[in-house]
């Protein structure tokens, strides 16, 4: 197996494990935290209390050693102090590593680091006091950057999530493409074969009986070529008539419906070959002839009426074209993704045409494509922006 596919099988159980520990480390130290800071506020309270108490002491040294025990507090938390005179010399110092107690020059690097963490104090009588953090802000810097681990390995888990998701729609997308393009060529290649079937048994039939129907399958052919060619570029912007259109597909699938055992009927309710729109003839022609494909399905084994009908809109924005069957009708389940590349609703279907047919309508024509399925039946309507050609 090549190093970059097992990479990429790896990967999402390696992240997983690494914000699993990521995880498990940054709880371990925000429980360490939050124990330490309790401890802290026992402290402060305990001190509070020593204070108080050494002030209110009658004694004349009480408040002598309620300072030194506040001092030796202070001290107990760990914060490195330096304490410089006012000719910049270590006056004192407190909670440094051992090495800057005994180099000098290691002591002004140290406060150069301790005042670049915090302003250092200037203290009349004292001098000036520089000092660091206490150590539960380093331990908090330590949880902050586990939980950016875990922030970080979430993160790319939803971006290989989405990207497989991607890919994944992408290789539906080629196989139904690949079948809606063998399906759209194998009928007029059936008929072809058929036709020169018939020949070779029937060599004295004379060619000009069979030239319209070997013309017809050329010409299904040839727009089956262009459909495919024109699906991925712009429209071209001529004027289509959706009369007409209508016409043309429900004429060619009137003579392949069932008319002995579960018959299906074809209608057409249209006023002429208009309403006129702006787009590609033969990508409207594909986006109705894959409504009226399924409709008919949806018919098969049971029979029924499909009806087609062209309309204007009511403010003549709009023109639409229905398709409406009384079949069963479409799940609840499935209509979330009715229009997803290989969504299908029937046995063995490839569910490309419904893709396909929105791609057509909406992204390259600018209208829309909607599914309504209130009542028997199913109902898909093409809306698209009227012309006034």
């Amino acid at each position: 197996m090549p190093v970059k596919e097992a990479l990429r099988r790896a990967g999402p159980s390696a992240l997983i494990g690494l914000a699993l520990v990521f995880g498990a480390l940054s709880v371990g130290y925000a429980w360490g935290v939050a124990r330490h800071l309790r401890q802290d506020a026992r402290d402060m309270s305990r001190l509070f209390g020593y204070v108080f108490g050494g002030l209110s002491d009658p004694r004349p040294d009480a408040g002598t050693d309620a300072l030194l025990e506040l001092a030796a507090q202070i001290r107990a938390l760990g914060i490195p102090i330096v304490v410089t005179d006012a000719a910049g010399r270590v006056a004192a110092l407190d909670n440094v590593p051992p090495a800057v107690a005994t180099d000098t020059a290691v002591v002004r690097r140290f406060v150069a680091r301790l005042d670049a963490v915090n302003e250092p104090i200037v203290q009349p009588g004292v001098g000036t006091i520089h000092y660091g953090s206490v150590p539960i802000a380093r331990r908090l810097g330590r949880l902050a950057a586990l939980q950016g681990g875990v922030l970080l390995c979430l993160v790319a888990l939803v971006v290989w999530a989405v990207r497989s998701r991607v890919a994944a729609a992408r290789d539906r997308l080629w196989v139904a493409m690949a079948r809606e393009s063998a399906h759209q060529l194998g009928t007029p290649l059936m008929s072809l074969t058929g036709w020169i079937a018939y020949l070779r048994e029937n060599p004295g039939v004379p060619i000009g009986e069979l030239a319209d129907h070997l013309g017809a399958d050329v010409e299904r052919l040839e727009r089956v070529a262009k459909r495919f060619e024109r699906i991925g570029r712009p429209p071209r912007p001529e004027p289509v008539a959706l009369g007409a259109v209508a016409e043309r597909v429900v004429r060619y699938f009137q003579q392949r419906l069932p008319t002995l055992a579960n018959p299906v009927t074809l209608t057409l309710q249209a006023a002429g070959p208009g309403p006129t729109v702006a787009g590609d003839p033969v990508l409207v022609e594909w986006a109705l002839e894959a409504l009226v494909k399924n409709a008919v399905d949806a018919l098969s084994g049971r029979g029924g009426r499909v009806e087609v009908r062209v309309e204007a809109g009511s403010d003549r924005a709009a023109a639409r074209v229905s398709v409406r069957d009384d079949g069963p009708g479409i799940a609840a389940a499935v209509r979330a993704q009715l229009f997803e590349p290989g969504v299908s609703t029937k046995p063995g279907g490839w569910g490309m045409g419904l893709a396909l047919a929105r791609r057509i309508v909406e992204q390259q024509h600018g209208g829309r494509l909607l599914y309504h399925g209130a009542g028997p039946g199913t109902t898909f309507v093409m809306e698209f922006p009227a012309t006034s050609a």
